[in-house]
């Protein structure tokens, strides 16, 4: 399914950020339970092409995550920790990718009331301009487009509804 809704992805050369905006036809309160409820996450974060796992996940204040995405015999890893969880409105969390280990990246999410939806916003500071070029290059692009469709089909159903 192909949303009328872009996602933007900017990373400005020569800066160790990546910052996303994208309207959702959803409330700040589903796009918010689908980043923090176990059972719904696994249904959107990531490409189609990859199943994700679950092996540690506690959305609050110093609580930590951890699962893998599964294609085959390929498994990729990733991990961090939650600083801030502010419901319906923001979440601070760090994110790394194991298969580059110490390249530990600050995101920053938030959800707002627009246009009878929300725009959600993340702003992610990785360490080096070099980590960020890598994590571009990994294609992270086309996961982050394809997670935020799921994410819309997720939140269209009632599965997705508060």
């Amino acid at each position: 399914m192909t949303t009328h809704n872009p996602t933007t992805i900017t990373a400005q050369p020569d800066t160790p950020y990546v910052d996303i905006e994208r309207h959702f036809d959803a409330t700040p309160a589903q796009l918010f339970r689908a980043y923090t409820d176990p059972e719904l996450i696994t249904q959107w974060l990531g490409p189609r092409s990859l199943t994700m796992e679950l092996l540690e996940f506690d959305p609050r204040p110093g609580g930590k995550y951890r699962y893998v995405h599964r294609r085959g015999s390929e498994a990729y890893y990733f991990n961090g920790v939650y600083h801030t969880v502010s419901k319906d409105e923001r979440i601070i969390q760090t994110f790394e990718f194991e298969g580059a280990p110490g390249e530990v990246c600050l995101e920053s999410v938030t959800f707002e009331n627009h246009d009878g939806g929300t725009r959600m916003r993340s702003h992610s500071t990785f360490p080096s301009v070099d980590a960020r070029d890598a994590a571009v290059a990994s294609g992270m692009e086309s996961g982050i487009i394809e997670s935020h469709e799921r994410l819309d089909e997720l939140t269209a159903t009632s599965t997705g509804q508060e």
